[in-house]
């Protein structure tokens, strides 16, 4: 199995932040000509080393954020009905995207089958009014815009992760793998990971023991230490999404400049109509199914409005070695 070429760049004396893996950076191959179409092609790309959160960042952390400063979630806030010309009034309510288990199959090209906007969904309440994170603490936080996810890193002095940085780390060392732990999905029958196991969006049979998000690290991690990189929820990176044969053609993402997509450009092939910009997000989630979405791979990747939360997408944080003087 081919290994990434690591780049032999010293690591700072210590880390910037308590649970932070020093990733060495160096060349790997991005992408993958063997999945989804938006994956292709696989080309070569460079990054510089950095640190990056072992874990996702959990409520707990997200909670602290917000005591220190009273910052309020697009979630949390009304929409401008200005911005959303046109939408029912009940859509304009502080609110969330929010997963909805179907009775039986359904059109699995219809993502409004299992999505619903519910008025309350927050991040304090991630299925709605009545429920809560009493018991989620170190679960990673999620019903976070980019925005919210910006604001707390900026509080914290560290930054989202580029999709080139994120695909990475999320080898762990392994170029050619096509999962973070190596190639088999279910090694020995054991679930690596928190996916949906069963026909999605109906029959999920918990084989992981897992329904909804899991505590963070509840699973091993990759050969860098780090853990949920593959399901549990979505991870937002900076980069605007645009199909890798864009961002090659226009150097956005290239050896020389890991960096992708542009603001206008970005958009969601499978709704191109709608022109709000989207980035890329990573990693997969819960919601992942064998029968529906593949995308629990490191060189999977999905465009998100940057204005929607959802009940299965969160963030880590990096530190770049020029922050920190290594």
């Amino acid at each position: 199995m081919a290994t990434q070429e690591a780049t032999p760049v010293s690591a700072p004396p210590r880390p910037p932040a308590e649970n932070m893996v020093w990733i060495p950076g160096g060349t790997f191959l991005m992408g993958s000509d063997r999945h989804y179409p938006e994956e292709a092609p696989a080309h070569k790309v460079k990054v510089a080393g950095f640190w990056i959160g072992a874990y996702a960042v959990t409520n707990a952390e997200f909670a602290r954020f917000v005591d220190a400063t009273g910052y309020v979630t697009v979630a949390e806030r009304p929409a401008d009905p200005a911005d959303y010309p046109g939408a029912q009034p009940e859509l304009l309510v502080p609110a969330s995207v929010v997963f909805k288990k179907t009775r039986g199959p359904v059109d699995l090209s219809n993502p409004y089958n299992w999505w619903t906007y519910v008025a309350g969904a927050d991040w304090r309440h991630p299925r709605g009014y009545d429920s809560s994170i009493d018991n989620l603490l170190d679960h990673p936080v999620v019903h976070v815009a980019f925005e919210d996810a910006e604001a707390y890193t900026r509080w914290r002095g560290h930054e989202l992760p580029t999709e080139a940085e994120w695909e990475f780390a999320a080898r762990g060392g392994l170029e050619a793998a096509e999962f973070t732990w190596g190639d088999e999905y279910t090694p020995s029958g054991r679930p690596m990971a928190n996916t949906w196991q069963g026909e999605f969006p109906w029959q999920n049979r918990v084989e992981d023991g897992h329904e909804w998000t899991a505590p963070v690290g509840s699973f091993a991690p990759n050969g860098y230490g780090l853990y949920d990189m593959a399901g549990n929820v979505w991870e937002w990176t900076t980069d605007w999404f645009q199909d890798h044969t864009q961002n090659i053609k226009s150097a956005c993402c290239t050896i020389d400049n890991p960096r992708g997509g542009e603001r206008d450009r970005s958009c969601d092939p499978r709704t191109p109509t709608i022109k709000i910009p989207r980035k890329v997000m990573k990693g997969g989630s819960f919601l992942c199914a064998p029968n529906y979405c593949r995308r629990y791979r490191p060189a999977a990747r999905m465009p998100q409005p940057i204005d929607t939360s959802t009940c299965h997408l969160g963030f880590r944080c990096v530190v770049r070695s020029a922050s920190v003087g290594g």
